[in-house]
């Protein structure tokens, strides 16, 4: 064992990892319809991303689930329900790596026990089917933040690979701003278009986070954040948790797949069956021979936002589970270590390096309580 990996390890022993997005319950549902007898990640589970014992190798000690549902989903809000239910089954199944969280104190805690905290966030806000009852309801059921958009516009807020109609946010959209404010759920700035970032920057008066997003200088995808609104992190007190997928991390796969949003869209509507769109959108995406990058390249976007936002404003948000392609190196989530490697070879402090596994993400966390 190299001298960084012995650093990295008793890194990893004091620091766990907080993780800002997994999408292991959405893959379970399109799957195998959410039975965990039929795929159960309390052991290793064979083509997934995520179980427990691989939860443990990599040192997370919190994890925010995804409860994720599509745009077209009929009855979306009902969805994020069950999906929220999910995360319970899953927690209920495997205690021994598991442990149910809804604060950082939560977090810190179950860490200290040796199990991955489960905090839940909800993707996009046509869950909430335009009423805040409803997203006071998710917050009473265990949900810590709301991503404003998935990659479809909705009614209120405008997303980073769809059509722009309304300039940002509407009234309506910075009231569901103000109202997360009010409930302590974190403001999700990832998946929507600039504009919508700057109205939502605007209106939090909590710090805000990007739960799985890089940096556009780096990897000139929309779904990245530009510099002018990790600037404004700074001063929000906010945190851009990097994503994992090559596409948003490869400057070349970002170049290619720009339009990529637009060819699902299409693939939807030719195969309306879950499991059909998903072979079908991971066809057209390898013949696109897309560059999947390595450890290094996801570490360039952490040194990226903490020059220009500072080091107090960048963390992890891996998106495992809910991508089809890994940067090598990190294959899945036993392989956070090899970020920290990769910091410390780059001369970066231990202090800092726990502010970007975790500490940061926490203390946002805490400031939305």
């Amino acid at each position: 064992m190299t001298d960084p990996e012995a650093r990295a390890g008793r890194i990893h022993a004091s620091m766990p990892v907080v993780d800002g997005h997994n999408d292991l319950p959405w893959a379970l549902r399109v799957r195998v319809g959410g039975d965990l007898s039929l795929a159960d990640p309390s052991v290793h589970l064979d083509g997934y991303h995520t179980d427990g014992p691989r939860l443990r190798r990599g040192g997370v000690g919190a994890q925010f689930w995804s409860v994720f549902v599509p745009t077209w989903t009929e009855e979306p809000f009902a969805t994020v329900l069950s999906q929220i239910d999910l995360v319970g089954a899953l927690v209920a199944n495997d205690p021994e790596h598991l442990a149910t969280a809804d604060s950082a104190r939560d977090a810190q805690e179950a860490a200290a026990s040796g199990r991955t905290a489960s905090l839940m966030g909800a993707e996009g806000g046509h869950g909430i089917e335009g009423d805040l009852g409803k997203l006071a309801e998710l917050r009473a059921r265990g949900v810590r933040y709301l991503t404003l958009t998935h990659a479809e516009t909705i009614e209120w807020a405008d997303s980073a690979t769809d059509e722009r109609r309304h300039g940002g946010l509407t009234g309506f959209g910075r009231r569901v701003v103000a109202a997360m404010n009010d409930l302590g759920m974190v403001v999700d700035i990832s998946h929507v278009s600039t504009e919508t970032m700057h109205d939502a920057l605007d209106v939090s008066e909590r710090p805000v986070m990007a739960s799985h997003s890089g940096a556009r200088a780096v990897a000139p995808h929309p779904r990245n954040v530009p510099d002018d609104v990790l600037e404004r992190l700074a001063a929000n007190g906010g945190v851009a948790m990097v994503n994992f997928y090559p596409p948003f991390v490869v400057a070349s796969a970002a170049r290619k797949t720009t339009e990529m949003f637009d060819e699902a869209r299409r693939l939807r509507r030719e195969f309306p069956d879950e499991a059909s769109f998903e072979r079908e959108l991971a066809r057209t995406r390898a013949d696109l021979a897309i560059d999947r990058g390595s450890v290094f390249d996801v570490v360039d976007h952490i040194e990226h936002i903490a020059a220009v936002a500072g080091i107090d404003h960048v963390g992890l948000g891996s998106d495992f589970d809910g991508i089809d392609l890994t940067p090598a190196g990190l294959e899945d989530v036993s392989t956070y270590p090899s970020i920290t490697v990769e910091l410390l070879e780059r001369g970066w402090s231990e202090v800092d390096i726990r502010k970007v596994l975790g500490g940061n993400a926490l203390r946002v966390l805490t400031a939305n309580d």
